[in-house]
């Protein structure tokens, strides 16, 4: 079955219908740090571009006073916080809270008053106080960048869904290792869970 087939399927069914997107806004930067944008340990595909196209994006949410958060992956120096997703993934290890593959990339610095989210899972939500903090701050519309699209981007769009809130995944501020596995995700998202728009999308929502 090509593309179009496919997608006359998901339309047919009543998939992929568009979200009502309202204010307050808010972004969240999934994993943008130092191993993930390193090819030579969890990077490569297209996360470096995505990196840079999250600069611009990072850019308009501070002008337009949106919460910004960010995730880092962060696991105990003793290994006492391993759990199933490290027996998979046992690199993970090493994002400890002082290792420079934990740090969020330079190109992308936070500022006083942004939230900063360690996790140990894929999504930004599992056991963290990210829910609660955007709650706090009435957050209806979430923006969503980061790496990796198969991964905890999406882990953390579909449970953002399942919070309430309205989650936007930027389609060039995302990269995955695979640009198979990033395009794949993307259709999926857009068709069950989330918006997908391009950076210039969002760019011209005056409204948020």
């Amino acid at each position: 079955m090509n593309k179009q087939s496919e997608q006359a399927v998901y339309d047919r069914q009543g998939f992929g219908k568009n979200l009502e997107l309202a204010p307050p806004a808010g972004l969240l930067i999934v994993d943008f740090i130092n191993g993930f944008a390193d090819p030579e340990v969890f990077g490569g595909g297209n996360i470096r571009p995505a990196v840079e196209k999250t600069g611009k994006l990072l850019a308009l949410a501070r002008k337009r006073g949106w919460l910004v958060s960010y995730t880092r992956v962060v696991y105990a120096g003793d290994g006492s916080d391993a759990n199933v997703f490290t027996d998979k993934v046992p690199g993970c290890l090493d994002f400890t809270e002082t290792s420079e593959l934990s740090q969020v990339v330079p190109e992308l610095p936070p500022e006083p008053g942004d939230l900063i989210i360690r996790k140990q899972f894929p999504s930004a939500f599992f056991g963290t106080h990210l829910a609660s903090a955007l709650a706090m701050k009435g957050i209806r519309t979430l923006f969503i960048t980061g790496a990796t699209t198969s991964g905890c981007v999406r882990a953390s769009a579909v449970d953002a869904m399942c919070h309430g809130f309205k989650p936007v995944i930027v389609e060039d501020c995302v990269g995955d290792r695979s640009v198979q596995q990033h395009e794949a995700n993307l259709f999926d998202l857009k068709m069950k869970y989330t918006e997908v728009m391009r950076l210039e999308e969002v760019e011209a929502l005056t409204s948020l």
